[in-house]
């Protein structure tokens, strides 16, 4: 599997992402052509070396252009959902704003020269992307980061989700951040990210509001889930457009795994540190023998909803691209059940498993992509083995072997995963059981 590392020994932030991605290997043309499909006007970007400590990393940045002036997005930035409030860049003490809203906002969102920070509704960021001509994958990456933060906010500030504005995080700097690295994901065909813990940084920052400590109550909701720590250093170290990016597309999160390393890239922060190279470091390469230990969000939470809905006229094979589509945006499972409708129809039995945080959005995703015209939920309790992979060799190949453990460590269960194991007979022209028990043999011996 194509794997990506993330080691954020320094935090992250979108643009430290972007940069990360473009030293392994992305390119920056083909990064600026795709985002010229989501159609915003009024921004340049750049691309330049800079020395972080004694490491050659790869600064990008997006320079918004204003009446006379641009303004360059930054490492340390902060998302609020409040309308009109004074902000101040803890980075730039010097440098504030007046955020007002925009009579025009979708034109804002397009051309932000008139006041690059008016507020700007999820819904609108939302239609923005859907509208693009990017691909289904990027799209709905994107989408789903948004909702991430959009819920975060939404929360702290005890609004509903669709009352929700932005500025900051949704401005055109950090929606080209966001669809950025999703374009940069997909073009280096990026299979799993697994991401180190999260250093988030130390000391406050001040904003309106007040004086809140790092890191900030919008990164603090959305990683919730994610290993994080602090030490020494001062500073914001993920800011909320950062956190999103990895708690929502990172799969599992520790050391880095076993692995062929084909490319390792650093993208730079904006603050230079005395002997603290304020970079994300990228490791890009192939899953090879050896255990991968996991530390997956969705092993962790005990409570979960259960979405719900009976469907008897939908066309079956929508179901299969539902399911992907679900799966995708963060679904914990999704599984159809053939039952016996009213007026004596069969039907189908549709039922997701999600976070209890992810609700909203798993409901409007069955809602667009099914004809249901309603859903239930409820909240359930369950329980868990821990889960880790552990890549054997065999004649076949490299076969992951899926390792369940008690809380003791004990090895309850393990099976090859099924995809490996098609995906080998096929190349091999062999039987599947064959793969399968070379794969249970060489994982004895490795336990051995």
């Amino acid at each position: 599997m194509r794997t990506l590392y993330l080691d954020c020994f320094a935090g992250a932030s979108g643009d430290m992402f972007i940069g990360a991605l473009l030293d392994c290997g992305l390119d920056f043309e083909f990064l600026k052509v795709e985002l010229a499909k989501l159609g915003v006007e009024g921004y340049e970007l750049s691309l330049a070396r800079v020395d972080r400590s004694g490491i050659s990393s790869a600064k990008f940045d997006v320079h918004l252009k204003g009446e006379g002036h641009s303004h360059t997005h930054h490492h340390h930035e902060h998302s609020h959902g409040h309308s009109h409030h004074h902000h101040e860049h803890p980075h730039q003490p010097d440098h504030s704003h007046e955020h007002e809203h925009s009579h025009n906002p979708q034109s804002a969102i397009r051309n932000p020269q008139s006041h690059h920070h008016d507020h700007r509704a999820l819904s609108q960021i939302k239609h923005l992307i859907s509208a693009s001509g990017l691909s289904a994958s990027v799209k709905d990456r994107a989408l789903a980061i948004f909702q991430r933060i959009g819920e975060a906010e939404s929360k702290i500030h005890g609004i509903p989700l669709e009352t929700v504005h932005f500025h900051e995080v949704g401005a055109v700097d950090s929606i080209v951040d966001i669809v950025g690295a999703c374009i940069g994901l997909e073009a280096l065909r990026i299979e799993q990210i697994i991401s180190s813990p999260l250093h988030v940084g130390s000391g406050t920052f001040n904003c309106a509001h007040g004086t809140y400590p790092v890191p900030g109550p919008a990164t603090a909701e959305i990683l919730k889930g994610v290993p994080v720590y602090s030490k020494e250093i001062e500073g914001e170290l993920v800011t909320p457009t950062g956190a999103a990016i990895i708690a929502t597309l990172a799969s599992s999160y520790g050391n880095l795994p076993a692995m062929k390393v084909e490319r390792v890239g650093y993208g730079a922060g904006t603050r230079s540190y005395p002997k603290f190279p304020n970079v994300l470091r990228a490791i890009i390469g192939e899953g090879i023998g050896g255990e991968v230990e996991a530390i997956s969000p969705d092993e962790t939470p005990t409570t979960v909803t259960v979405i719900e809905a009976n469907i008897d006229d939908l066309n079956g094979q929508v179901f299969g691209h539902f399911m992907e589509k679900a799966l995708a945006a963060g679904a914990l499972d999704v599984f159809f059940t053939p039952v016996q409708m009213k007026k004596n129809r069969p039907g189908v039995l549709v039922t997701l498993l999600c976070r209890p945080e992810d609700r909203a959005r798993m409901s409007e995703l069955i809602f667009r992509e099914t004809t249901t015209l309603g859903v239930r939920y409820r909240d359930e309790q369950r329980e868990v083995l821990q889960r880790t992979h552990i890549a054997v060799e065999t004649v076949f190949g490299a076969i992951r072997v899926k390792v369940a453990r008690d809380e003791h460590g004990n090895v309850l269960n393990y099976a090859p995963e099924f995809d490996d194991c098609q995906d080998a007979a096929t190349l091999h022209q062999a039987a599947i059981r064959e793969v399968q028990a070379a794969a249970l043999h060489a994982y004895a011996r490795l336990g051995s």
